[in-house]
């Protein structure tokens, strides 16, 4: 029994070796993530707070609580467009450092009561103003990265593994015999999948957004199309890789370097409010970025169709780009 055992054992790491596309991604996939968290995430300190300040720059100004540690303190020169960041909680709180010194803040925020007790200890005599507009709680910005995550699963996951299976049980070797062309076949698993995830997230935007009142003031036809489009694009996305490739390990490898990244960078968590440009550049690449931006856009701000076109565009046209690439590059047998 042994003896079977190691000959098996041995077969499979044989296997594995010779598959070199799998061994240098799972070589390659873990140095490229530390590397990039490092970027993110490094630094000799990390901030817990996000302040912005009404000035075109912070170290242009003179006050001693801009000099706090632990504190990301952002130039934010456009006073309404800040006082928004406030209510949208992408920052945690809005200071003017000129005389008389004024600050804006979400008392519902932990973050934000947590560095007002900080100001008013620095700047005694500050004063807080009203924030203007609809302030938000922190689970209405968060509801639409939750719903963005479980559809980025499950169009990235569950088209690719899908894929996958058929190549390597044959079946679309069979199908090869048939008049079925490469775009025909991507077409009918992008359709299929896009209506099983739109129900899904109306399910859970209807059942959850009624559980914790989830605050909604613009269009559900816009937020449909969005859902749609944005579907269509990560759908389209997971056909790409796994229109060629019969590994496992290297598709589930591939499927998880674009998971994590957009999991980082696409504002499911957390906004990139203040981070580096070129940090926000990359964000703007993922296709669940956009959907995140047009979601809250509609539902937290009432944004009409011509505010988020830009993002609906770039997800319709890398829709079609992904798809067409998948059906060229599509492979219906194991070589």
């Amino acid at each position: 029994m042994i003896r079977r055992l190691l000959s098996v054992w041995h077969a499979r790491n044989l296997e594995f070796v010779r598959d070199r596309g799998t061994l240098m991604f799972t070589l390659v996939l873990p140095v490229a993530i530390v590397i990039g968290m490092g970027f993110v995430f490094g630094g000799p300190e990390r901030p817990v707070f996000k302040v912005g300040v009404l000035a075109p720059s912070v170290q242009a100004q003179s006050n001693s609580f801009l000099g706090e540690r632990f504190v990301q303190f952002v130039a934010l020169p456009d006073r309404a467009d800040a006082i928004r960041k406030v209510a949208r909680h992408q920052i945690d709180l809005l200071f003017d450092p000129q005389a008389p010194h004024e600050y804006w803040v979400d008392r519902d925020s932990p973050k934000g009561y947590i560095i007002e007790k900080l100001l008013l200890e620095r700047v005694p005599d500050a004063r807080r103003e009203p924030v203007t507009g609809h302030a938000i709680r922190y689970i209405d910005w968060l509801f639409p990265g939750i719903l963005g995550m479980n559809m980025m699963f499950s169009c990235l996951f569950g088209v690719g593994y899908v894929v996958l299976r058929y190549r390597k049980s044959g079946f679309l070797k069979r199908l090869h015999a048939t008049p079925l062309t490469a775009f025909e076949f991507l077409g009918a698993q992008v359709l299929s999948r896009l209506g099983l995830i739109l129900l899904v997230t109306t399910i859970l935007y209807s059942g959850v957004g009624r559980i914790i009142h989830f605050h909604s003031s613009g269009s559900l036809a816009l937020l449909f199309l969005i859902a749609v489009l944005g579907a269509l694009s990560m759908i389209a996305l997971g056909v790409t890789v796994a229109a060629r490739f019969s590994s496992d390990e290297l598709v589930g490898g591939l499927l998880n370097g674009l998971t994590w990244p957009m999991l980082l960078l696409s504002g499911v968590w957390f906004s990139l409010e203040g981070s580096p440009r070129w940090i926000q550049f990359i964000a703007t690449l993922f296709p669940l970025t956009h959907v995140l931006n047009a979601t809250r856009a509609v539902a937290l701000d009432g944004a009409g169709l011509a505010a988020i076109a830009p993002s609906l565009l770039y997800l319709a046209g890398t829709a079609l780009a992904f798809l067409a690439f998948g059906a060229w590059s599509f492979r219906w047998r194991v070589d």
